[in-house]
């Protein structure tokens, strides 16, 4: 059996923390609240402070939870407390009937009909990366620089161009938020309403505005002129309707979703390529086959739609990468009514946490649950498993409605680069995966990028 790369992971505490300690862990860095029991089993309970919760990470119990018992578990206030100032009662964070007619009126936008369409975008911004790494003299810093990549995907898909934004401001603006609005609070640990404030309110207010500032503007510039010179995504939303009742969406529904769309869809994806061009730097044989593939179907040009069913090598080392860093590690359901979950009662006002991070390294599911091996997704090894023991995007009705784009821009980007240059390790210290909202490396990820000398 070949040596796989072991990338970074966080070594968990033995036991459930206290509050305290749960407090000051989950603030710098929420994967280090994880028990290590929860990667050896598929649901663990516990309190902290006067709070009941269960940790689900079995793949029936997130069945129950995604899809049989669906509206028993909705989004945990505490979450929506973090994510609500920046993207409202949008899509993601609404329930019920709110979320059901936003969900049949945006679904249509993410058709693959409409997706395909959007796919040029993804190619030319492919190759203006490419260009920028062409010319890169020193190590690169890959997050930035799939953050500038993937902003441009969605400046250009979502609203032909980045006449209303500067990627810098915007960038640092979400980074502020992560760091404010979106860390749990002490209060939260304490079960106090989200209708209290919380110190990091105030602190991130600047950083919601800028960003609420921008996307707005660059709405109202759109409406004013009209429709673009081939749609793209904020045309297919201005027109979305719901397909039962013929609603469109107001003005503030529209911000939100843009909003959502905007954070979720450049910083997810980046990170998703950030951290397999990590993989592959340390290791040259999953590389190398990778640029082959690569190279084989597109030589020196840039990758379009229509070249993914070629690229399925490619498509396994991104799954790979979303199995040991998902995009999202962590999720918070509250609980409505008593239910069971494996051998344990679940009651109203319990918090169910489903922890895709361990679900994804479990050593119960997993044959080297740490290691980097594309091999977990080939053909006939997806296949045999269930479904609901890989969820980078979640599951059931709530699915994320984005999946097909992002997983499409991911291809384009990470074929055209592999096509066309080597990535090696620039020495120093791997990084180490930060979790506040989503799982980021820490301090980054730094790359010497050449040209790909075939052979050697």
């Amino acid at each position: 059996m070949t040596d796989r790369f072991v990338p970074p992971t966080i070594a968990p505490p033995g036991k459930p923390l206290g509050i305290l300690a749960s407090v000051r862990a989950a603030r710098r860095n929420v994967l280090g609240i994880l028990p290590a029991i929860s990667f050896t089993q598929p649901i663990v309970t516990g309190t902290t402070g006067p709070a009941r919760w269960h940790m689900v990470q079995g793949p029936e119990g997130l069945r129950r939870i995604f899809l049989d018992n669906v509206a028993n578990y909705p989004k945990s206030e505490v979450m929506l407390r973090m994510l609500r100032p920046a993207v409202g009662t949008s899509l993601f964070t609404s329930e019920g009937d709110a979320w059901r007619w936003q969900r049949r009126a945006i679904a249509p936008v993410f058709a693959a009909r409409n997706i395909d369409s959007l796919a040029p975008f993804m190619t030319r911004t492919a190759e203006r990366t490419a260009e920028r790494l062409s010319a890169a003299r020193e190590p690169v810093e890959m997050v930035r620089e799939m953050l500038t990549a993937t902003f441009d995907v969605i400046c250009e898909v979502a609203l032909s161009g980045r006449a209303h934004f500067d990627a810098d401001i915007y960038s640092a603006a979400l980074t502020r938020y992560f760091l404010t609005i979106g860390r749990a609070s002490l209060l939260d640990f304490l079960d106090l309403p989200p209708w209290m404030p919380r110190p990091a309110d105030i602190l991130g207010r600047g950083a919601v505005k800028t960003m609420h500032r921008m996307v707005a503007s660059a709405i109202e510039a759109r409406r004013a002129s009209g429709p673009c010179d081939g749609d793209d995504l904020l045309d297919y939303m201005l027109t979305a309707r719901d397909p039962q009742t013929g609603r469109r969406m107001t003005p503030a529904e529209l911000l939100r979703n843009m909003q959502f769309f905007i954070v979720a869809g450049h910083e997810t994806t980046a990170l998703a390529l950030s951290w397999s061009l990590l993989m592959l730097a340390h290791d040259s044989a999953a590389q190398d086959h990778a640029h082959a593939e690569a190279r084989a179907a597109l030589g020196e040009r840039p990758a379009e739609a229509g070249d993914l069913d070629n690229l399925p090598y490619i498509l396994s080392v991104l799954e790979e990468t979303m199995r040991l860093y998902p995009p999202v590690g962590l999720l918070a359901r509250n609980v409505l009514a008593e239910d069971r979950l494996y051998d344990r009662p679940v009651r109203p006002k319990d918090t169910v946490f489903l922890n895709i991070y361990a679900l994804h390294r479990s050593r119960l599911l997993w044959q080297r649950p740490d290691a980097f091996d594309p091999g977990n997704f080939a053909p006939g090894a997806v296949a045999a498993r269930d479904r609901y023991e890989y969820l980078p995007f979640g599951a059931g009705p709530r699915v994320c409605v984005g999946s097909n784009f992002a997983m499409m821009q991911a291809r384009i980007i990470l074929s055209t680069l592999l096509a066309r240059y080597r990535f090696t390790p620039a020495g120093g210290a791997l990084p180490v995966p930060v979790m506040h909202m989503t799982v980021r490396p820490d301090p980054g990820i730094t790359l010497r990028v050449t040209r790909y000398i075939d052979g050697m």
